[in-house]
């Protein structure tokens, strides 16, 4: 699976520029503000339909425009297939192949990417919500039916804490098994997927991590809480979680149990990554994690996906450069990077150069 042109209009700083990709390795190269993370950015959301810096979608459209537009030719096992968004001020109209899509549940799956920057390292720094973000984008790719659950367990999820707030105490307590046996059923789905998906993702990261490493260093990874059983088990137990918290919940205000609130422990040579790991041995990990994403996306659908790596190679020292290189083998990669890279000679390149906003021709 990959993505062969794309197309922005009006999109960050770009006014009208055409890209052609090639299936191996394309450098996006210049200086610093020129427009390159923006035409990664652009790939990455016509993949899943959300951007990795812009919290709201308005961000993306090129200042003064009233719209911005982006699109794709991406070609896979059963053919061309091309993908479009235009995004406005109050909205955005999504397409597959000319037909337009009403939920972005059917955007997702038609072209797969796993996206790095430097900023990844949230996946490590911060605070749980960035690693189950990682689990819910990657996850949403991969399974429609784990984005429809999620997405239904959040919407359920607001209303049972509009409802915790609600100072009728018996209101509360009568209606409150009602939003708890929807809950729960969607939670279940929620919590089997992302257990399986971490115990998919352990090993593999921790194959990518001794060969970024030189097997100096060991990482594991595992969820924070052990969930068992099938969904039918999880949901009866996370019923009963929740009623036997139902007076606490009361006192917060909010629902203190539910995988909204689960974490990954992220460990290196048995140690917590966020605490006791350099800022180098946090960038080697995240990245790690990123690399064994890959193939967990190759195993599921059978193809990988776009690699996208921005502003990556400035952060790592050479030797890890040069692996981070050889593992793009055979992958279609899109790298961005202020200049032609040392580490990137001998291989088959396709160089574009960005400045201002426009491919240097």
């Amino acid at each position: 699976m990959l993505i062969k042109n794309l197309l922005l209009k009006n999109f960050r700083n770009y006014a009208d520029e055409s890209f052609e990709f090639t299936p191996g390795l394309n450098v996006l190269f210049g200086r610093n503000a020129q427009g390159k993370t923006n035409c990664a950015e652009a790939v990455f959301y016509l993949c899943t339909g959300t951007s990795p810096r812009a919290r709201r979608d308005k961000q993306l459209i090129k200042s003064g425009e009233a719209e911005a537009g982006v699109s794709a030719v991406c070609a896979g096992r059963y053919g061309d297939m091309t993908l479009s968004a235009v995004i406005r001020e109050n909205g955005r109209e999504l397409r597959v192949n000319g037909n337009k899509i009403v939920r972005n549940a059917d955007l997702l799956g038609n072209l797969y990417a796993v996206f790095f920057s430097p900023h990844e390292l949230r996946l490590i720094q911060d605070g749980p919500d960035e690693r189950r973000r990682f689990l819910n984008i990657s996850l949403s790719q991969l399974s429609r039916p784990y984005y429809i659950a999620l997405t239904r367990y959040n919407r359920i999820l607001e209303q049972r804490n509009n409802l915790l707030k609600n100072r009728d105490v018996a209101l509360v307590y009568d209606t409150l098994p009602v939003w708890d046996e929807q809950l729960c059923a969607y939670a279940a789905a929620v919590a089997r997927r992302r257990a399986d998906y971490i115990a998919d993702l352990a090993p593999l990261a921790a194959e990518a991590h001794a060969f970024l490493t030189d097997g100096k260093e060991k990482l594991t990874l595992s969820p924070e809480r052990k969930y068992s059983g099938d969904e039918e088990e999880l949901k009866a137990a996370l019923y009963s979680e929740l009623r036997a918290g139902c007076e606490r919940d009361i006192r917060l205000g909010y629902t203190a149990t539910g995988p909204h609130r689960d974490d990954v422990d992220i460990k290196i040579d048995g140690a917590d990554a966020k605490i006791y790991a350099s800022q180098g041995q946090q960038r080697t990990a995240a990245l790690a994690v990123k690399l064994a994403e890959v193939e967990i996306f190759r195993s599921i659908s059978g193809e990988y996906p776009v690699l996208i790596l921005d502003d990556v190679l400035s952060e790592l020292d050479l030797a890890r450069r040069k692996k981070l290189v050889a593992r793009t083998e055979g992958l279609q990669t899109i790298l961005t990077c202020t200049h032609a890279e040392r580490v990137l000679s001998g291989r088959e390149i396709n160089r574009i150069r960005i400045e201002g906003g426009a491919i240097k021709r």
